[in-house]
């Protein structure tokens, strides 16, 4: 999730149409087109496996403090907290940042190919893992914490969180397992015009429960099977309706900046941000907002920083800011990091691609969106879909990424294209296996139905 920085006062909002452009303002030519990828870890310590704590001398803060010391990160305070990390000015890296239960984050730089993606993952990874190694830290790429109770997990000291944490059992029954038990893998990529935006907008909705089943990695729940391949997909079914979902206003006609800032002003707020501190709003809107109507914010005016801030709060399958965020992947290990960037860019980055992906999806209803959202979490790759299964669509879009990886043509220093970061996803569409099959048939085979083995086959 978002870190917010003080930065110089921001205008006051003078009315809705600022707020369209402010989101208009993220358009680009293709020349300018980056690739955003953003990946979270669970922390454990190694030698009891249990969640590490923010604090002690082999907590979250010793090993940003060691990303300090020995890699020249910055220090992102809220009081007296180290909350996130950044580079210095002019360097390249991203930023490093905490999620409610310790999950640990990097948002990388904005960057041109998937082989940029692949090596500033490798570094921050190679970063995290030597400092591990003396602090006896390690790293678990997977989507939902495989044997930790919701009571195990640590609280980070960030204020947003301790409003969410507040507001989220009001709206639903998941809402703190997706903040403290889930991680994920999400790429953020860019749009030309409001019609690019909204046929890749489309194009994604529709297709992220494809790249759900993918990557689905999350089959235990406090060390047992929970009978879902990817349990954080299903925690994300019932966490907050409000602010969750598929966005099926998104496919009518009219569809565009205009339609998407309507459905956020209502989206119910969770605070604002003044002079350092939280101030817990939750359940107003930011019409509301706007027409100076908040009882907890006597006196305040919305601005843009305020917009800005509300627009990372909420959590569709498809987040749209001045980019578009795929937000359906469970969280993997390092080449599943890469992959998931290679899989939405070869569908969305070249224009014959993203017309393929569209024809394949166009007449696809509300209903059966639906279908594939709510029985992906479950089934996976083997989710029944019309005449065939998940497994079949899966196999359609990596054929059309494909050739959109080639035809865009970026190639590394040994002359290898960006359609190596896909042959894994390809393995897992010809074998029928995801990560959630491998684990389960390990747990009940080798495993010897323990989940024990998993903290040495699934750490970084």
């Amino acid at each position: 999730m978002s870190t917010r920085q003080d930065t110089e006062p921001s205008p006051a909002i003078r009315g809705r149409d600022e707020l369209i452009q402010w989101i208009a303002k993220g358009e680009k030519t293709p020349d300018l087109w980056r690739i955003g990828t953003e990946h979270e870890k669970f922390l454990f310590h190694t030698d009891t496996l249990k969640p590490v704590p923010y604090q002690g001398p082999r907590g979250v803060r010793a090993l940003m403090e060691n990303l300090i010391s020995r890699y020249g990160w910055e220090a992102i305070m809220e009081g007296e907290n180290i909350i996130a990390l950044k580079r210095p000015d002019g360097q390249a890296g991203g930023t490093v940042s905490l999620e409610p239960g310790g999950q640990f984050e990097l948002s990388g730089d904005p960057v041109v190919t998937l082989h940029d993606v692949a090596a500033e993952t490798q570094s921050h990874l190679d970063q995290c893992q030597a400092i591990g190694r003396d602090l006896g830290i390690g790293m678990l790429g997977m989507g939902f914490a495989p044997t930790w109770q919701r009571a195990e997990m640590p609280t980070m000291p960030k204020q947003r969180y301790g409003v969410m944490t507040r507001y989220m059992p009001q709206v639903g029954s998941r809402g703190l397992d997706m903040m403290y038990r889930t991680c994920t893998i999400q790429v953020n990529l860019d749009f030309q015009t409001e019609a690019d935006m909204v046929k890749k907008l489309r194009v994604s909705l529709a297709l992220q429960p494809i790249a759900t089943a993918l990557f689905a990695s999350s089959p235990f729940t406090e060390g047992r099977p929970n009978g879902f391949k990817s349990m954080r997909g299903e925690v994300w079914r019932d966490t907050d309706k409000n602010r969750t979902g598929n966005l099926p206003f998104a496919f009518e006609s009219g569809m565009g900046y205009e339609r998407y800032v309507d459905y956020a002003l209502d989206v119910p707020m969770y605070f604002i941000y003044r002079d350092g501190r939280y101030i817990d709003v939750a359940g107003a809107s930011f019409r509301q907002f706007m027409s100076g109507s908040l009882a907890a914010a006597q006196g305040e005016h919305a601005t843009i920083a305020d917009w800005a801030d509300h627009l990372t709060t909420l959590f569709p399958d498809v987040r749209l800011k001045r980019f578009l965020e795929m937000r359906g992947a469970d969280g993997g290990r390092a080449r599943r990091i890469a992959a998931l960037p290679a899989y939405w860019v070869g569908l969305l980055y070249d224009q014959t691609a993203l017309d393929a992906a569209w024809d394949l999806v166009k007449d696809w209803t509300a209903a059966e969106r639906d279908q594939l959202r709510n029985s992906v979490p479950g089934q996976a790759l083997d989710a029944s879909f019309r005449k065939g299964t998940v497994k079949d669509v899966a196999r359609e879009t990596l054929t059309i990424s494909r050739a959109g990886l080639v035809k865009r043509g970026r190639r590394d220093a040994a002359g290898v294209d960006e359609t190596r970061y896909l042959d894994l996803l390809d393995d897992i569409v010809s074998s029928g296996k995801t990560p959630a099959d491998e684990l389960l048939a390990l747990y009940e085979g080798a495993w010897g139905r323990s989940v024990r083995p998993l903290f040495d086959a699934y750490t970084f």
